[in-house]
């Protein structure tokens, strides 16, 4: 099983939930969505409002895993996998010409 892409809610050192989606290039290269709020904590509906913005859908199933980075500085944060969006497959109308 694919390791990334991965989607990860993080509060911030500024003090605000950002979603960013790890890519497996540089963390500078990482697509990244703040809500600029505190609080409450984004909904799973606002997660994946944000997801799609940055051209991203859940892979698998809608569970967020909540997590935390090692001591000293434990840090909550919650992830999920994703996989790109892709460019919407057409169909020619029935009967019609192709």
């Amino acid at each position: 099983m694919a390791l990334l892409p991965e989607a990860r809610m993080v509060l911030d050192v500024s003090g605000t939930w950002k979603l960013y989606v790890l890519t497996g290039y540089e963390p500078r290269e990482w697509p990244v969505h703040s809500f600029d709020r505190v609080t409450p904590v984004p909904t799973v509906p606002e997660r994946v409002t944000a997801l799609t913005a940055l051209g991203y859908a859940v892979r698998g199933g809608i569970e967020w895993k909540w997590d935390a980075t090692p001591a000293p500085r434990r840090r909550l944060f919650a992830k999920i996998p994703v996989r790109p969006l892709t460019a919407p497959v057409t169909f020619p109308p029935a009967g019609g010409a192709a």
